[in-house]
């Protein structure tokens, strides 16, 4: 399978980026979300319910799963970078090695959590990652999800992958993930990027339902 082979391969060298800068990327990163990842927070964890269990894919130094827990959640706290982990655990804080491409999700999940992580994975390989995360969601589960706005896809350390609006809410449909609510945003160094809330109706449900 030589297309995947080569997606891996990108996906491990921005993997093996990451261990090296994750101490940098902690301390540069907020601890304390904006007002914008703030609310997007606060209404997926609204939907999970208290007590729910969320997994969070990409949770790097964790600030944003510290921010969920005191809205009465639970988090499973993942990365594919063994040392965000290691900065974790070292606060006291247990999370699992898991590569969203490679791994079994578990679940069901009140909901999944992927801010600023599938970016990193290939083009290829993100319809199956959406149908794995569909999948490892309850009934009406959410979904929240930011990707770079732009289109193709920038090389070196860090794999990145740009998608426009209605193309990525178009693999989000087909993998049976209906969007509820969406914001459209800049950061610092100027990037843009799309936020995404969806849910998975069952079949013959919908948002209105």
């Amino acid at each position: 399978m030589p297309n995947l082979a080569t997606s891996l391969a990108k996906s491990q060298r921005t993997i093996a980026s990451y261990e090296g800068y994750a101490d940098q990327y902690s301390r540069n990163v907020a601890q304390i979300p904006g007002p914008e990842e703030d609310a997007a927070l606060r209404n997926v964890a609204s939907i999970a319910g208290n007590g729910g269990h969320i997994l969070e894919i990409g949770s790097g130094p964790g600030w944003e799963a510290d921010f969920l827990e005191t809205l009465g959640v639970s988090v499973r706290r993942t990365d594919a970078t063994r040392r965000f982990l290691e900065i974790q655990a070292a606060r006291g804080k247990k999370g699992d090695i898991l590569n969203v491409i490679t791994d079994e999700l578990g679940g069901p999940y009140d909901a999944v959590v992927a801010m600023c992580v599938l970016i990193h994975v290939p083009r290829r390989q993100i319809d199956q990652v959406l149908r794995k995360i569909a999948a490892a969601l309850r009934p009406d589960g959410a979904f929240l999800v930011s990707m770079r706005d732009g289109e193709g896809e920038s090389y070196g350390k860090y794999h990145t992958v740009y998608w426009r609006r209605d193309d990525f809410i178009a693999r989000m449909a087909a993998a049976g993930l209906t969007i509820q609510w969406e914001r459209f945003s800049s950061d610092e160094d100027d990037m843009q990027w799309h936020t995404f809330l969806a849910r998975r109706f069952l079949v013959g449900r919908s948002s209105q339902s």
